[in-house]
């Protein structure tokens, strides 16, 4: 099967505007988040999907491939179904543009579920939480799933409810994406859901309209941030002087 991992990359942000090109400790974020996919050893190929050649240039100038989108797509995914419309592929992989942290073995941990279980139209991935300061944090959005692994709701408050609170076991979702290229036609033709505009997280709409998200709960470490502010930014830049990479 052959796949592809994109990148979606908007110039605009009302936060941090041209966070893309943001200066990370000498290389630019999209260029980070390009070179941690590339560690992934089942991706056949690495694009960044955007609208604007600012970002473009960036990309090519440390080799990479991207790609240009309308600028009037709602989300990353409707970008990324555009930018992959045209290709031969049969998995997409959703990058977010915007977590230079993401690990290449953990895209790996996805592709590998899809491609040895063809009935899996849509994957995601999660990670046990251990700080319980982390639960009630609207902006770490948690997951459940059934005893088959498929999710039943994503959610910013905490799910469960530790009633019994000895039994508990929180999970984030991690914002990877795995689809097959014929589902990602279906999901992004799909409508706004009540559920999904109230939480405003746009995977809900998936399960609202009775399709499953199977989750994968990777077995790596991972600093989960993404880069929406100032202060993200620089929480990201002081990671990588103590890492020293």
């Amino acid at each position: 099967m052959r796949t592809i991992g994109v990148i979606p990359s908007r110039y605009g942000s009302s936060r941090l505007p041209g966070k893309p090109l943001k200066d990370i400790c000498g290389k630019s974020m999209v260029q980070r988040v390009y070179e941690a996919v590339q560690g992934a050893s089942m991706i056949d190929e690495v694009i960044v999907a955007t609208d604007d050649e600012r970002i473009v240039e960036e990309v090519q100038s440390f080799g990479g491939r991207a790609v240009i989108t309308s600028p009037e797509h709602p989300n990353g995914t409707s970008r990324i179904a555009e930018a992959v419309e045209s290709m031969d592929v049969d998995l997409v992989i959703n990058i977010q543009g915007d977590e230079p942290f993401i690990r290449g073995v953990m895209i790996d941990e996805l592709l590998e579920v899809m491609i040895k279980n063809p009935e899996i139209s849509m994957a995601t991935l999660c990670y046990q939480l251990t700080d319980p300061t982390t639960f009630t944090n609207e902006n770490v959005v948690k997951v459940v799933s059934d005893i088959h692994g498929n999710a039943l709701y994503f959610s910013r408050s905490m799910i469960p409810f530790p009633r019994k609170a000895d039994a508990i076991k929180v999970y984030e979702h991690l914002g990877i994406y795995g689809y097959t290229k014929d589902f990602l036609k279906k999901y992004i033709a799909l409508e706004d859901t009540p559920l999904s505009m109230t939480e405003s997280l746009e995977q809900l709409k998936v399960l609202e309209h009775g399709y499953r998200i199977f989750v994968v709960e990777t077995k790596h470490e991972y600093h989960a941030l993404s880069i929406d502010t100032q202060e993200d930014l620089e929480e990201a830049r002081r990671i990588i002087q103590n890492r020293g990479v």
